[in-house]
């Protein structure tokens, strides 16, 4: 049989030798924490301090502004300095809650925590509600909201995303190598709350020493199973790897509840593990520090609203200044313009590289090639679609599905001409969906 995968896809140089082998170590930071209010899909937290105040960690400092929506918790204990907007990964000047460490991290009194098989669904679904989990693999949709579908019992597979299909990153292998058994204690966490659910766990086939290690976790499991993916990206995107590990396949119009599954990353599972069974929120992450600028790649565990300089210094800086710096992957993160800014609940790295290759790319017209179709995972037709959105025809760039793209840069990698199409698509279906949203 097969490695499970979809059509399309890409290899890119994975870079992941660069920190895969660094196991995980803890940063303190030096400085004071920003905590933005809003580091998940959906409606702002609400600030339940204000400037003066102190705090310890572990403390709700931002309660839910919604049903979707998270709460941010202290992740040391200090006073507040203000709430005033600060620059986030991303570059955006958000609302902030700024805290001023005291350095002796004490932490509040934690209430105590029920066994599993006490809770009832209710109380698990608002232990992490209360915790602050949300999806921590990028897109940070909020956890409860995703646990909770209309119809529990049609929820037939819940999948662990150990993918990690984009280039550089490791922090997600590492915490399987190292929390196996919190990694499997949070997939028992969710499949309780699914009577009918099997549990698998989703790896590429390139992370052999996690799949040994997940297959002895699970022996004594009969409802979870590793499925062996293909390495290649992106099968970690939450489409593609729900139909390499069911043969089910959804579009833009669906969630994953709609065929039967809920889809978690590995670093939410751990968190639910945490906040369930031990009983404490969401206060820190872990984040991959690398790429061919960086003087010591490596893994770390950070405080939630830890400054990134921080991080890159215990990496020890960069071997000289970076020509790019990307918060998240190489093929769908952000180009960072500051390291002034916090790891937020969805930071997944932090890559330095000498040169900017993108940037030294001149675009041609384009030669009708094909590529872009062949490498993209939703079977659309990226050469047409960026024209469509550089034409700004919205309504053809709809009709010829612009809003199935995944933005994974497949298409962008693969094109002779060089052109943006990732870019010109990904803007267009921004637009496209804002006045979808509208009607």
């Amino acid at each position: 049989m097969g490695l499970l995968t979809f059509k399309g896809g890409i290899h890119p140089n994975d870079g992941k030798s660069l920190a895969k082998d660094q196991a995980i170590v803890d940063v303190m930071p030096t400085g004071n924490l920003v905590y933005p209010l809003s580091q998940h899909i959906g409606a702002p937290a609400k600030p339940v301090v204000q400037a003066g105040d102190q705090v310890l960690k572990g403390q709700m400092i931002a309660e839910a502004g919604g049903f979707v929506s998270a709460p941010v918790h202290a992740s040391v204990s200090g006073t507040v300095k203000a709430i005033e907007p600060h620059f986030n990964p991303t570059g955006s000047m958000v609302p902030c809650i700024v805290v001023e460490n005291d350095g002796e991290y004490r932490e509040v009194e934690y209430a105590p925590v029920k066994r599993l098989s006490e809770m009832t669904k209710e109380e698990i679904l608002n232990t992490i509600a209360n915790a602050g989990i949300v999806g921590m693999g990028g897109a940070g949709f909020p956890t409860r909201v995703k646990l909770s579908p209309k119809e529990p019992d049609k929820i037939d597979f819940v999948i662990a995303n150990c993918a990690e299909c984009e280039p550089y990153i490791t922090a997600d292998y590492r915490r399987m190598l190292e929390y196996t058994n919190e990694l499997v204690g949070g997939m028992k966490v969710v499949l309780s709350l699914f009577d009918n659910a099997k549990g698998y766990f989703g790896v590429e086939d390139n992370k052999k020493d996690c799949i040994a290690k997940l297959e002895e976790a699970i022996k004594d499991e009969p409802r979870m199973s590793v499925k062996v993916l293909q390495t290649k990206y992106p099968q970690g995107a939450e489409r593609q790897l729900i139909f390499a590990a069911t043969g089910r396949a959804i579009n833009s119009t669906m969630l994953p509840a709609d065929a039967g599954c809920v889809v978690d990353n590995v670093e939410t599972l751990i968190s639910i593990y945490r906040a369930v069974v031990i009983g404490k929120p969401l206060v820190d992450r872990v984040v991959t520090v690398s790429g061919d600028a960086v003087e010591k790649p490596g893994n770390f565990r950070a405080l939630i609203g830890t400054n990134h300089q921080d991080l890159v210094d215990a990496a020890g800086g960069f071997k000289s200044t970076p020509d790019k710096i990307i918060s998240g992957g190489p093929m769908m993160g952000f180009s960072m313009f500051t390291l002034d800014t916090p790891i937020t609940k969805t930071s997944s790295s932090i890559l330095g590289f000498l040169e900017d290759e993108v940037a030294k790319n001149q675009t041609t017209a384009c030669i009708n090639c094909g590529r872009c179709v062949e490498v993209c995972p939703s079977r659309i037709i990226p050469s047409r679609l960026a024209d469509y959105a550089e034409w700004h025809d919205e309504e053809t760039f709809t009709r010829q599905n612009g809003l199935e793209c995944v933005e994974c840069g497949s298409c962008s990698y693969v094109c002779p001409a060089k052109r943006p199409l990732k870019q010109s698509i990904g803007s267009m279906r921004k637009i496209a969906l804002a006045n979808k949203k509208k009607k």
